[in-house]
């Protein structure tokens, strides 16, 4: 008996001290030398980051470092809330031949390699994507496993389908009516009509998005004729926007045209992506009712550098030649005048893991580094809902976190090569000292 009893006392000793290691390893504290308080717009000095399992538990410089917590010190990097880009394609990526992808790929050959498109976007310091359109609900599929554990990633707010009108930038167009595309029916994002849009929408929120994104005008990467005229009525707009509202969803319109972007904003969508065509008017609109630009002004120069070599249609390309130029200067103007700036570069179209390389064009074109870095940060986090969650360094946020050895605000570019990355208390790369205080 009492030798049984010492058995439970031991089993018993055992647990309750595997328990203390695992709650040990589980608390970590940061030396940030210089950290970016991108809610302030401020740099401060030799702070103490206190995060518990996945998430900030306490900030500040005169924090007490709990006994046997893990220490990472990043005393001499700058260190920086987890990036967010608003608008990545992480289930696609431009690939070697433009036809092939499109007649020989299925969603399975996409599927397959998704996962390593998502795990370089993690390693390129951007720790939440929003992820504007997917076939086959790959991206729901991806963010599941990504949150179950199963492969390292980012967290994804998925839209699942583009929503578009037949014929439009977000159907498949310019081939024989005679050739049939297996997903052409409920397997596809294509919706006409205030009841077609509204059914769409009720569908795509049934298998899982998170946010709704339509093509509210015509776009660059297909090959209808024009770059921006509308392709959806103001009604049908309308029905998007309200119909996703009811679900408690917001709404993202893919528009490039002016009066496409102004009949979006006058529905009441929360981001034009890319706006590339912006006059006065549409830049006031979108100040008055608080409508973010996401403008991916990183991608002219790698369609104009390397699609040809891939088969891409002249046509294609003619229109990028027409586009690019004008949507950094409405950008320009945009930023100058006030319009709530986000992050997003439409990964996918450049290959995934670049999406630091549109920060310079963002300064360039009128951010100052710190609001380039906010708006991939606290402004991000505002557009995409999570703002409670993520996009700073605050107390019961998860402990999401990024570093550089030099100053981003100095330059930008340092942001291209991010050093160190923890997402959710979890460090998935780290060229620094850690050791246990």
């Amino acid at each position: 008996m009492i030798f049984k009893k010492l058995i439970l006392l031991s089993s018993l000793f055992v647990i309750l001290t595997v328990n203390c290691q695992a709650q040990s390893d589980s608390v970590k504290v940061i030396r940030a030398g210089r950290m970016i308080d991108v809610l302030n717009g401020k740099v401060l000095l030799n702070q103490l980051i206190l995060i518990d399992h996945d998430t900030i538990s306490a900030v500040g410089a005169d924090i007490k470092i709990p006994k046997g917590a893990v220490v990472i010190d990043l005393s001499n990097s700058t260190v920086l809330p987890g990036l967010i880009d608003c608008h990545t394609h992480l289930t696609s990526q431009h690939g070697d031949n433009y036809y092939e992808d499109i007649f020989r790929k299925s969603p399975i050959d996409y599927a397959m390699v998704a996962h390593i498109y998502a795990r370089r976007t993690l390693l390129a310091g951007f720790t939440t994507c929003r992820d504007l359109g997917s076939t086959a609900f790959m991206d729901v599929a991806m963010k599941n496993a990504i949150n179950h554990g199963d492969i390292p990633g980012p967290r994804i707010v998925a839209a699942t389908f583009f929503i578009g009108s037949t014929g439009s930038h977000g159907d498949l167009n310019g081939f024989s009516p005679y050739i049939e595309w297996a997903n052409s029916k409920q397997m596809s994002g294509v919706a006409n009509g205030v009841d077609g849009v509204r059914a769409q929408v009720r569908y795509n929120v049934k298998y899982g998005a998170d946010v709704i994104k339509f093509g509210a005008s015509a776009g660059v990467l297909s090959e209808e004729e024009s770059v921006g005229a509308p392709q959806f009525s103001q009604q049908e707009m309308n029905a998007i926007v309200e119909e996703a509202h009811l679900w408690g969803k917001k709404v993202a319109a893919h528009a490039h045209g002016t009066e496409a972007i102004k009949m979006a904003v006058k529905a009441g969508v929360s981001s034009i992506e890319h706006g590339s065509f912006l006059d006065d008017e549409a830049i006031q609109m979108m100040r008055s009712h608080g409508t973010y630009l996401v403008s991916d002004i990183y991608d002219d120069d790698y369609i104009l550098s390397d699609y040809a070599k891939h088969g891409t249609p002249e046509k294609i390309i003619n229109k990028e030649k027409l586009v690019g130029k004008i949507q950094r200067l409405s950008f320009q103007k945009a930023v100058k005048a006030g319009v709530k700036i986000a992050f997003g570069t439409d990964a996918g179209v450049y290959p995934h893991g670049n999406n630091g390389k549109q920060f310079k064009y963002m300064v360039k074109f009128g951010l100052t580094p710190m609001q380039a870095i906010q708006s991939a940060t606290s402004s991000a986090a505002d557009l995409i809902g999570l703002k409670n969650k993520v996009g700073s360094i605050s107390v019961g946020k998860f402990a999401d976190i990024v570093a550089v050895t030099a100053d981003p605000l100095a330059d930008i570019t340092r942001l291209e090569n991010i050093q160190f990355i923890m997402k959710g208390g979890e460090v998935y790369k780290n060229g620094t000292i850690v050791h246990k205080d």
